[in-house]
């Protein structure tokens, strides 16, 4: 960072979040990946717009950065209507969801990201507006307090969540169309950055764009942010063409190892193999040894290690696999699980 750069300064983060709205897809056709989800949601979108209705409410789950939004998005472009975006947390009251969907037209795509985070209040509010196109508007406290029905035009709610088993019940089955987002394969990422890079206007070596999505941990927001350190790295020290070369000392620069794993990520396997043995170790005292808050830890580092198999979470702690020894250079402490263990009887025949 220059003397001159403000570290609070918005606009690289604008930046960075224009940059991935330009590189989202419009429609289901460009949408690269989740073959079987597209489909899905094509028939759902076919059908509706067969009938002349609006389509039934969809909830989309999986993990950040796997295109919820942009599915959303693509929805509403395929319907042809507006979208009309918020999120969970920002309704805390009932009137808050009230105002929203009383404003709603026929056939809008309401988004509702992080669905599962809303208000009790708003949620026991919404499953009225799904069902019935209805709300309920209290007016007054008390004995005196009446109910004032409020008609809302037909509308496709299209709720988002990272964790889908934390929606009640009731209002999971009054989703008519529920996706489950997975992670993507290499070919799909490459594809994915090979696009990007188009419409970036970046010229790409040859092996670059698997080399990028190798990296990216099988999610596209990724990929895309990678290509974007990547091109800014090709411009500064190189001729502005993206070789192999350039793409791995990039790359090593921002420390991002060839797995995908960064500095959080290793931090974290060193501190269980190399400070505590392999473990096990508690989360509490894993997050100060790699000086992080322990959500950090929980919830960004240990969900792509455990899924590559580098750490176990068991009713101890935290432990280490033989493969995180492995991928450190570190040999597992004697007696650990998978390590070799002496011969005592090696010598009883000597």
């Amino acid at each position: 960072m220059s003397e001159t750069e403000d570290p609070l300064d918005p606009a690289p983060l604008l930046e960075d979040r224009a940059a991935e709205s330009a590189l989202r897809p419009g429609k289901l056709a460009e949408f690269g990946g989740q073959a079987r989800v597209s489909e899905q949601l094509s028939l759902v979108i076919e059908a509706a717009q067969a009938r002349g209705g609006a389509p039934e409410h969809i909830l989309l789950s999986g993990p950040p950065g796997l295109g919820k939004t942009t599915l959303a998005m693509i929805i509403a472009n395929e319907l042809e209507t507006p979208i009309r975006i918020t999120s969970g947390p920002a309704i805390q009251h009932a009137g808050d969801l009230a105002a929203i969907l009383s404003g709603l037209q026929e056939g809008e795509v309401f988004f509702l990201d992080e669905i599962h985070r809303m208000a009790r209040p708003a949620e026991e509010m919404l499953y009225l507006a799904m069902e019935d196109f209805r709300v309920d508007v209290v007016v007054g406290k008390g004995p005196g307090a009446t109910a004032i029905p409020i008609e809302i035009p037909p509308f496709t709610l299209v709720g988002a969540t990272t964790r889908a088993g934390l929606l009640p019940g009731p209002l999971r089955d009054r989703f008519g169309f529920t996706a489950q987002l997975d992670f993507y394969s290499a070919d799909d990422l490459a594809k994915i950055v090979v696009r990007s890079a188009h419409l970036l206007g970046v010229k790409l070596g040859k092996g670059v764009a698997v080399e990028i999505a190798s990296r990216s941990r099988g999610t596209p927001r990724i990929a895309n942010r990678l290509l974007r350190r990547v091109r800014d790295f090709a411009q500064v020290r190189s001729s502005g063409v993206i070789t192999e070369s350039v793409a791995s000392d990039a790359l090593a620069l921002y420390e991002i190892d060839p797995l995908g794993l960064d500095r959080l990520d290793r931090a974290v396997l060193e501190a269980i193999c190399l400070k505590f043995g392999g473990g096990p170790v508690g989360l509490g005292t894993l997050a100060m040894a790699v000086s992080e808050e322990a959500e950090t830890v929980e919830e960004v580092a240990e969900p792509f290690l455990v899924r590559q198999g580098f750490m176990l979470r068991t009713s101890r702690g935290r432990m280490a696999t033989g493969r995180a020894f492995a991928h450190l250079g570190a040999a597992p402490p004697m007696g650990f699980p998978g390590s070799a263990s002496p011969d005592l009887f090696a010598d009883a025949g000597e």
